[in-house]
């Protein structure tokens, strides 16, 4: 069994909207990606976000998220999502890895978010953005 690990960030903006993405695989989710050698999970979410988006985040302390799957036969997937605020609103995709995106309400987000371990995990930042941090 192989096992992989990514990290990302569930990102409000000063409005309360949430970030979201679209793979150009064709699902969307959160600005997410591998772990290179000697990053910590947090420099591994702050790179992947800026390379998807162009946006800096601050990653808010005491918020992690975690989600496993299988992706394909013989691989476990581990990934960890933070709470983060964005810095800025405007956004730049990576045409190489990212069809659209764009900041989303609550009900749009859960509309909108693929699969039901991400809209999970939404659900409990988004909870814990209303409830402790904004």
């Amino acid at each position: 069994m192989t096992t992989e690990k990514s990290c990302g960030a569930v990102i409000f903006n000063a409005e309360g909207k949430v970030l979201i993405v679209k793979h150009n695989a064709g699902h969307w989710d959160f600005p997410k990606g591998h772990m290179e050698e000697g990053e910590t999970e947090k420099q591994t979410a702050l790179r992947e976000v800026k390379e998807e988006t162009n946006i800096d985040i601050d990653i808010l302390e005491d918020y992690r998220y975690e989600s496993h799957y299988s992706p394909k036969e013989n691989v476990e997937k581990t990934v960890i999502f933070f709470l983060a605020k964005s810095k800025s609103d405007k956004l730049v995709k990576q045409d190489a890895e990212i069809a659209n995106i764009g900041w989303f309400s609550n009900s749009e987000a859960l509309d909108i978010l693929t699969y039901d371990n991400a809209k999970e995990i939404y659900i409990n930042a988004y909870k814990d953005y209303i409830d402790k941090v904004k």
